[in-house]
């Protein structure tokens, strides 16, 4: 009896997986993903959520009672390998999120409802690929965000000494020597901050040239080419492991096929 609840339990969780790996179930929960972003979008609207508060409170409240039922039911598909795909553990951290009651303390989670939209990574295959691809580049981001640091943090010391008495309001302390130079870095109003030096002191144009030249056209480049080289790393893998996936359906249609040939011939009159 034991053996034959556990078969049967065993069939339904394959039936209720092949129902949620379904590309129809899929669709489903990205166009409520969808739709529950449209609305929360809509509640930041003062006079929309006047008017349609409570309707957009229940609906916000029936999308997370079927994300939290979608959970449920592939807990019970993966059971104790439920936590071992990490997509399926951040869709659990972001539902889990948007469970925890939103009053006290814990008032600022209503504001990371907005995270629901984030579960879109974890059902579009695109985004997993560039996501993934990101996480490759990450050791190699670290290393040019030092590079980085250590470039601004040289010159911030310079601009100190050499325009601190001049522009005390950019480059009066190391604090605010770094902040400038950040903003410069991304070029944003640069030449303002530049004008202003070079009133008192005219050659200072090379000092913010070689900056630029290193900091913002060399150093952050690297971090496209960075990421451009994890993409072209992430789609290489992908089409490998989906070559792989091919001529491993074709192996076993061909193992199938020869099976089925021996046991023809194996039921021919002799």
């Amino acid at each position: 009896m034991n053996t034959s609840r556990t078969e049967r339990a065993a069939s339904l969780r394959e039936r209720v997986r092949g129902v949620i790996e379904s590309a129809r179930f899929e669709r489903s929960i990205t166009v409520l993903i969808v739709a529950n972003a449209i609305t929360l979008g809509i509640e930041t609207s003062p006079s929309v959520a006047a008017r349609l508060g409570d309707a957009l409170h229940a609906f916000d409240r029936l999308v997370l009672a079927v994300f939290v039922v979608e959970l449920l039911v592939r807990f019970f598909v993966h059971r104790s390998r439920f936590f071992g795909d990490p997509w399926r553990a951040f869709d659990f951290l972001v539902v889990g999120i948007a469970v925890v009651p939103a009053g006290g303390a814990f008032a600022v989670l209503r504001a990371l409802r907005v995270l629901r939209v984030l579960r879109l990574v974890s059902l579009v295959p695109s985004m997993r690929r560039v996501i993934g691809a990101l996480l490759k580049a990450l050791p190699g981001m670290a290393s040019i965000v030092g590079l980085l640091g250590l470039v601004l943090y040289v010159f911030a010391v310079m601009a100190t000494k050499l325009y601190g008495a001049i522009a005390p309001e950019f480059f009066g302390s190391l604090g605010a020597s770094l902040f400038t130079l950040f903003q410069v870095m991304t070029v944003e109003g640069w030449p303002d901050v530049a004008r202003s030096v070079m009133a008192e002191s005219p050659l200072s144009w090379i000092f913010f040239v070689v900056y630029l030249l290193i900091a913002t056209f060399m150093v952050l480049n690297l971090f496209i080419a960075v990421v451009v080289n994890a993409m072209q790393s992430q789609v290489t893998e992908d089409l490998k492991d989906e070559g792989e996936a091919h001529t491993r359906l074709i192996l076993d249609e061909v193992r199938a096929l020869r099976r089925e040939v021996e046991a023809r011939r194996v039921s021919w009159p002799s």
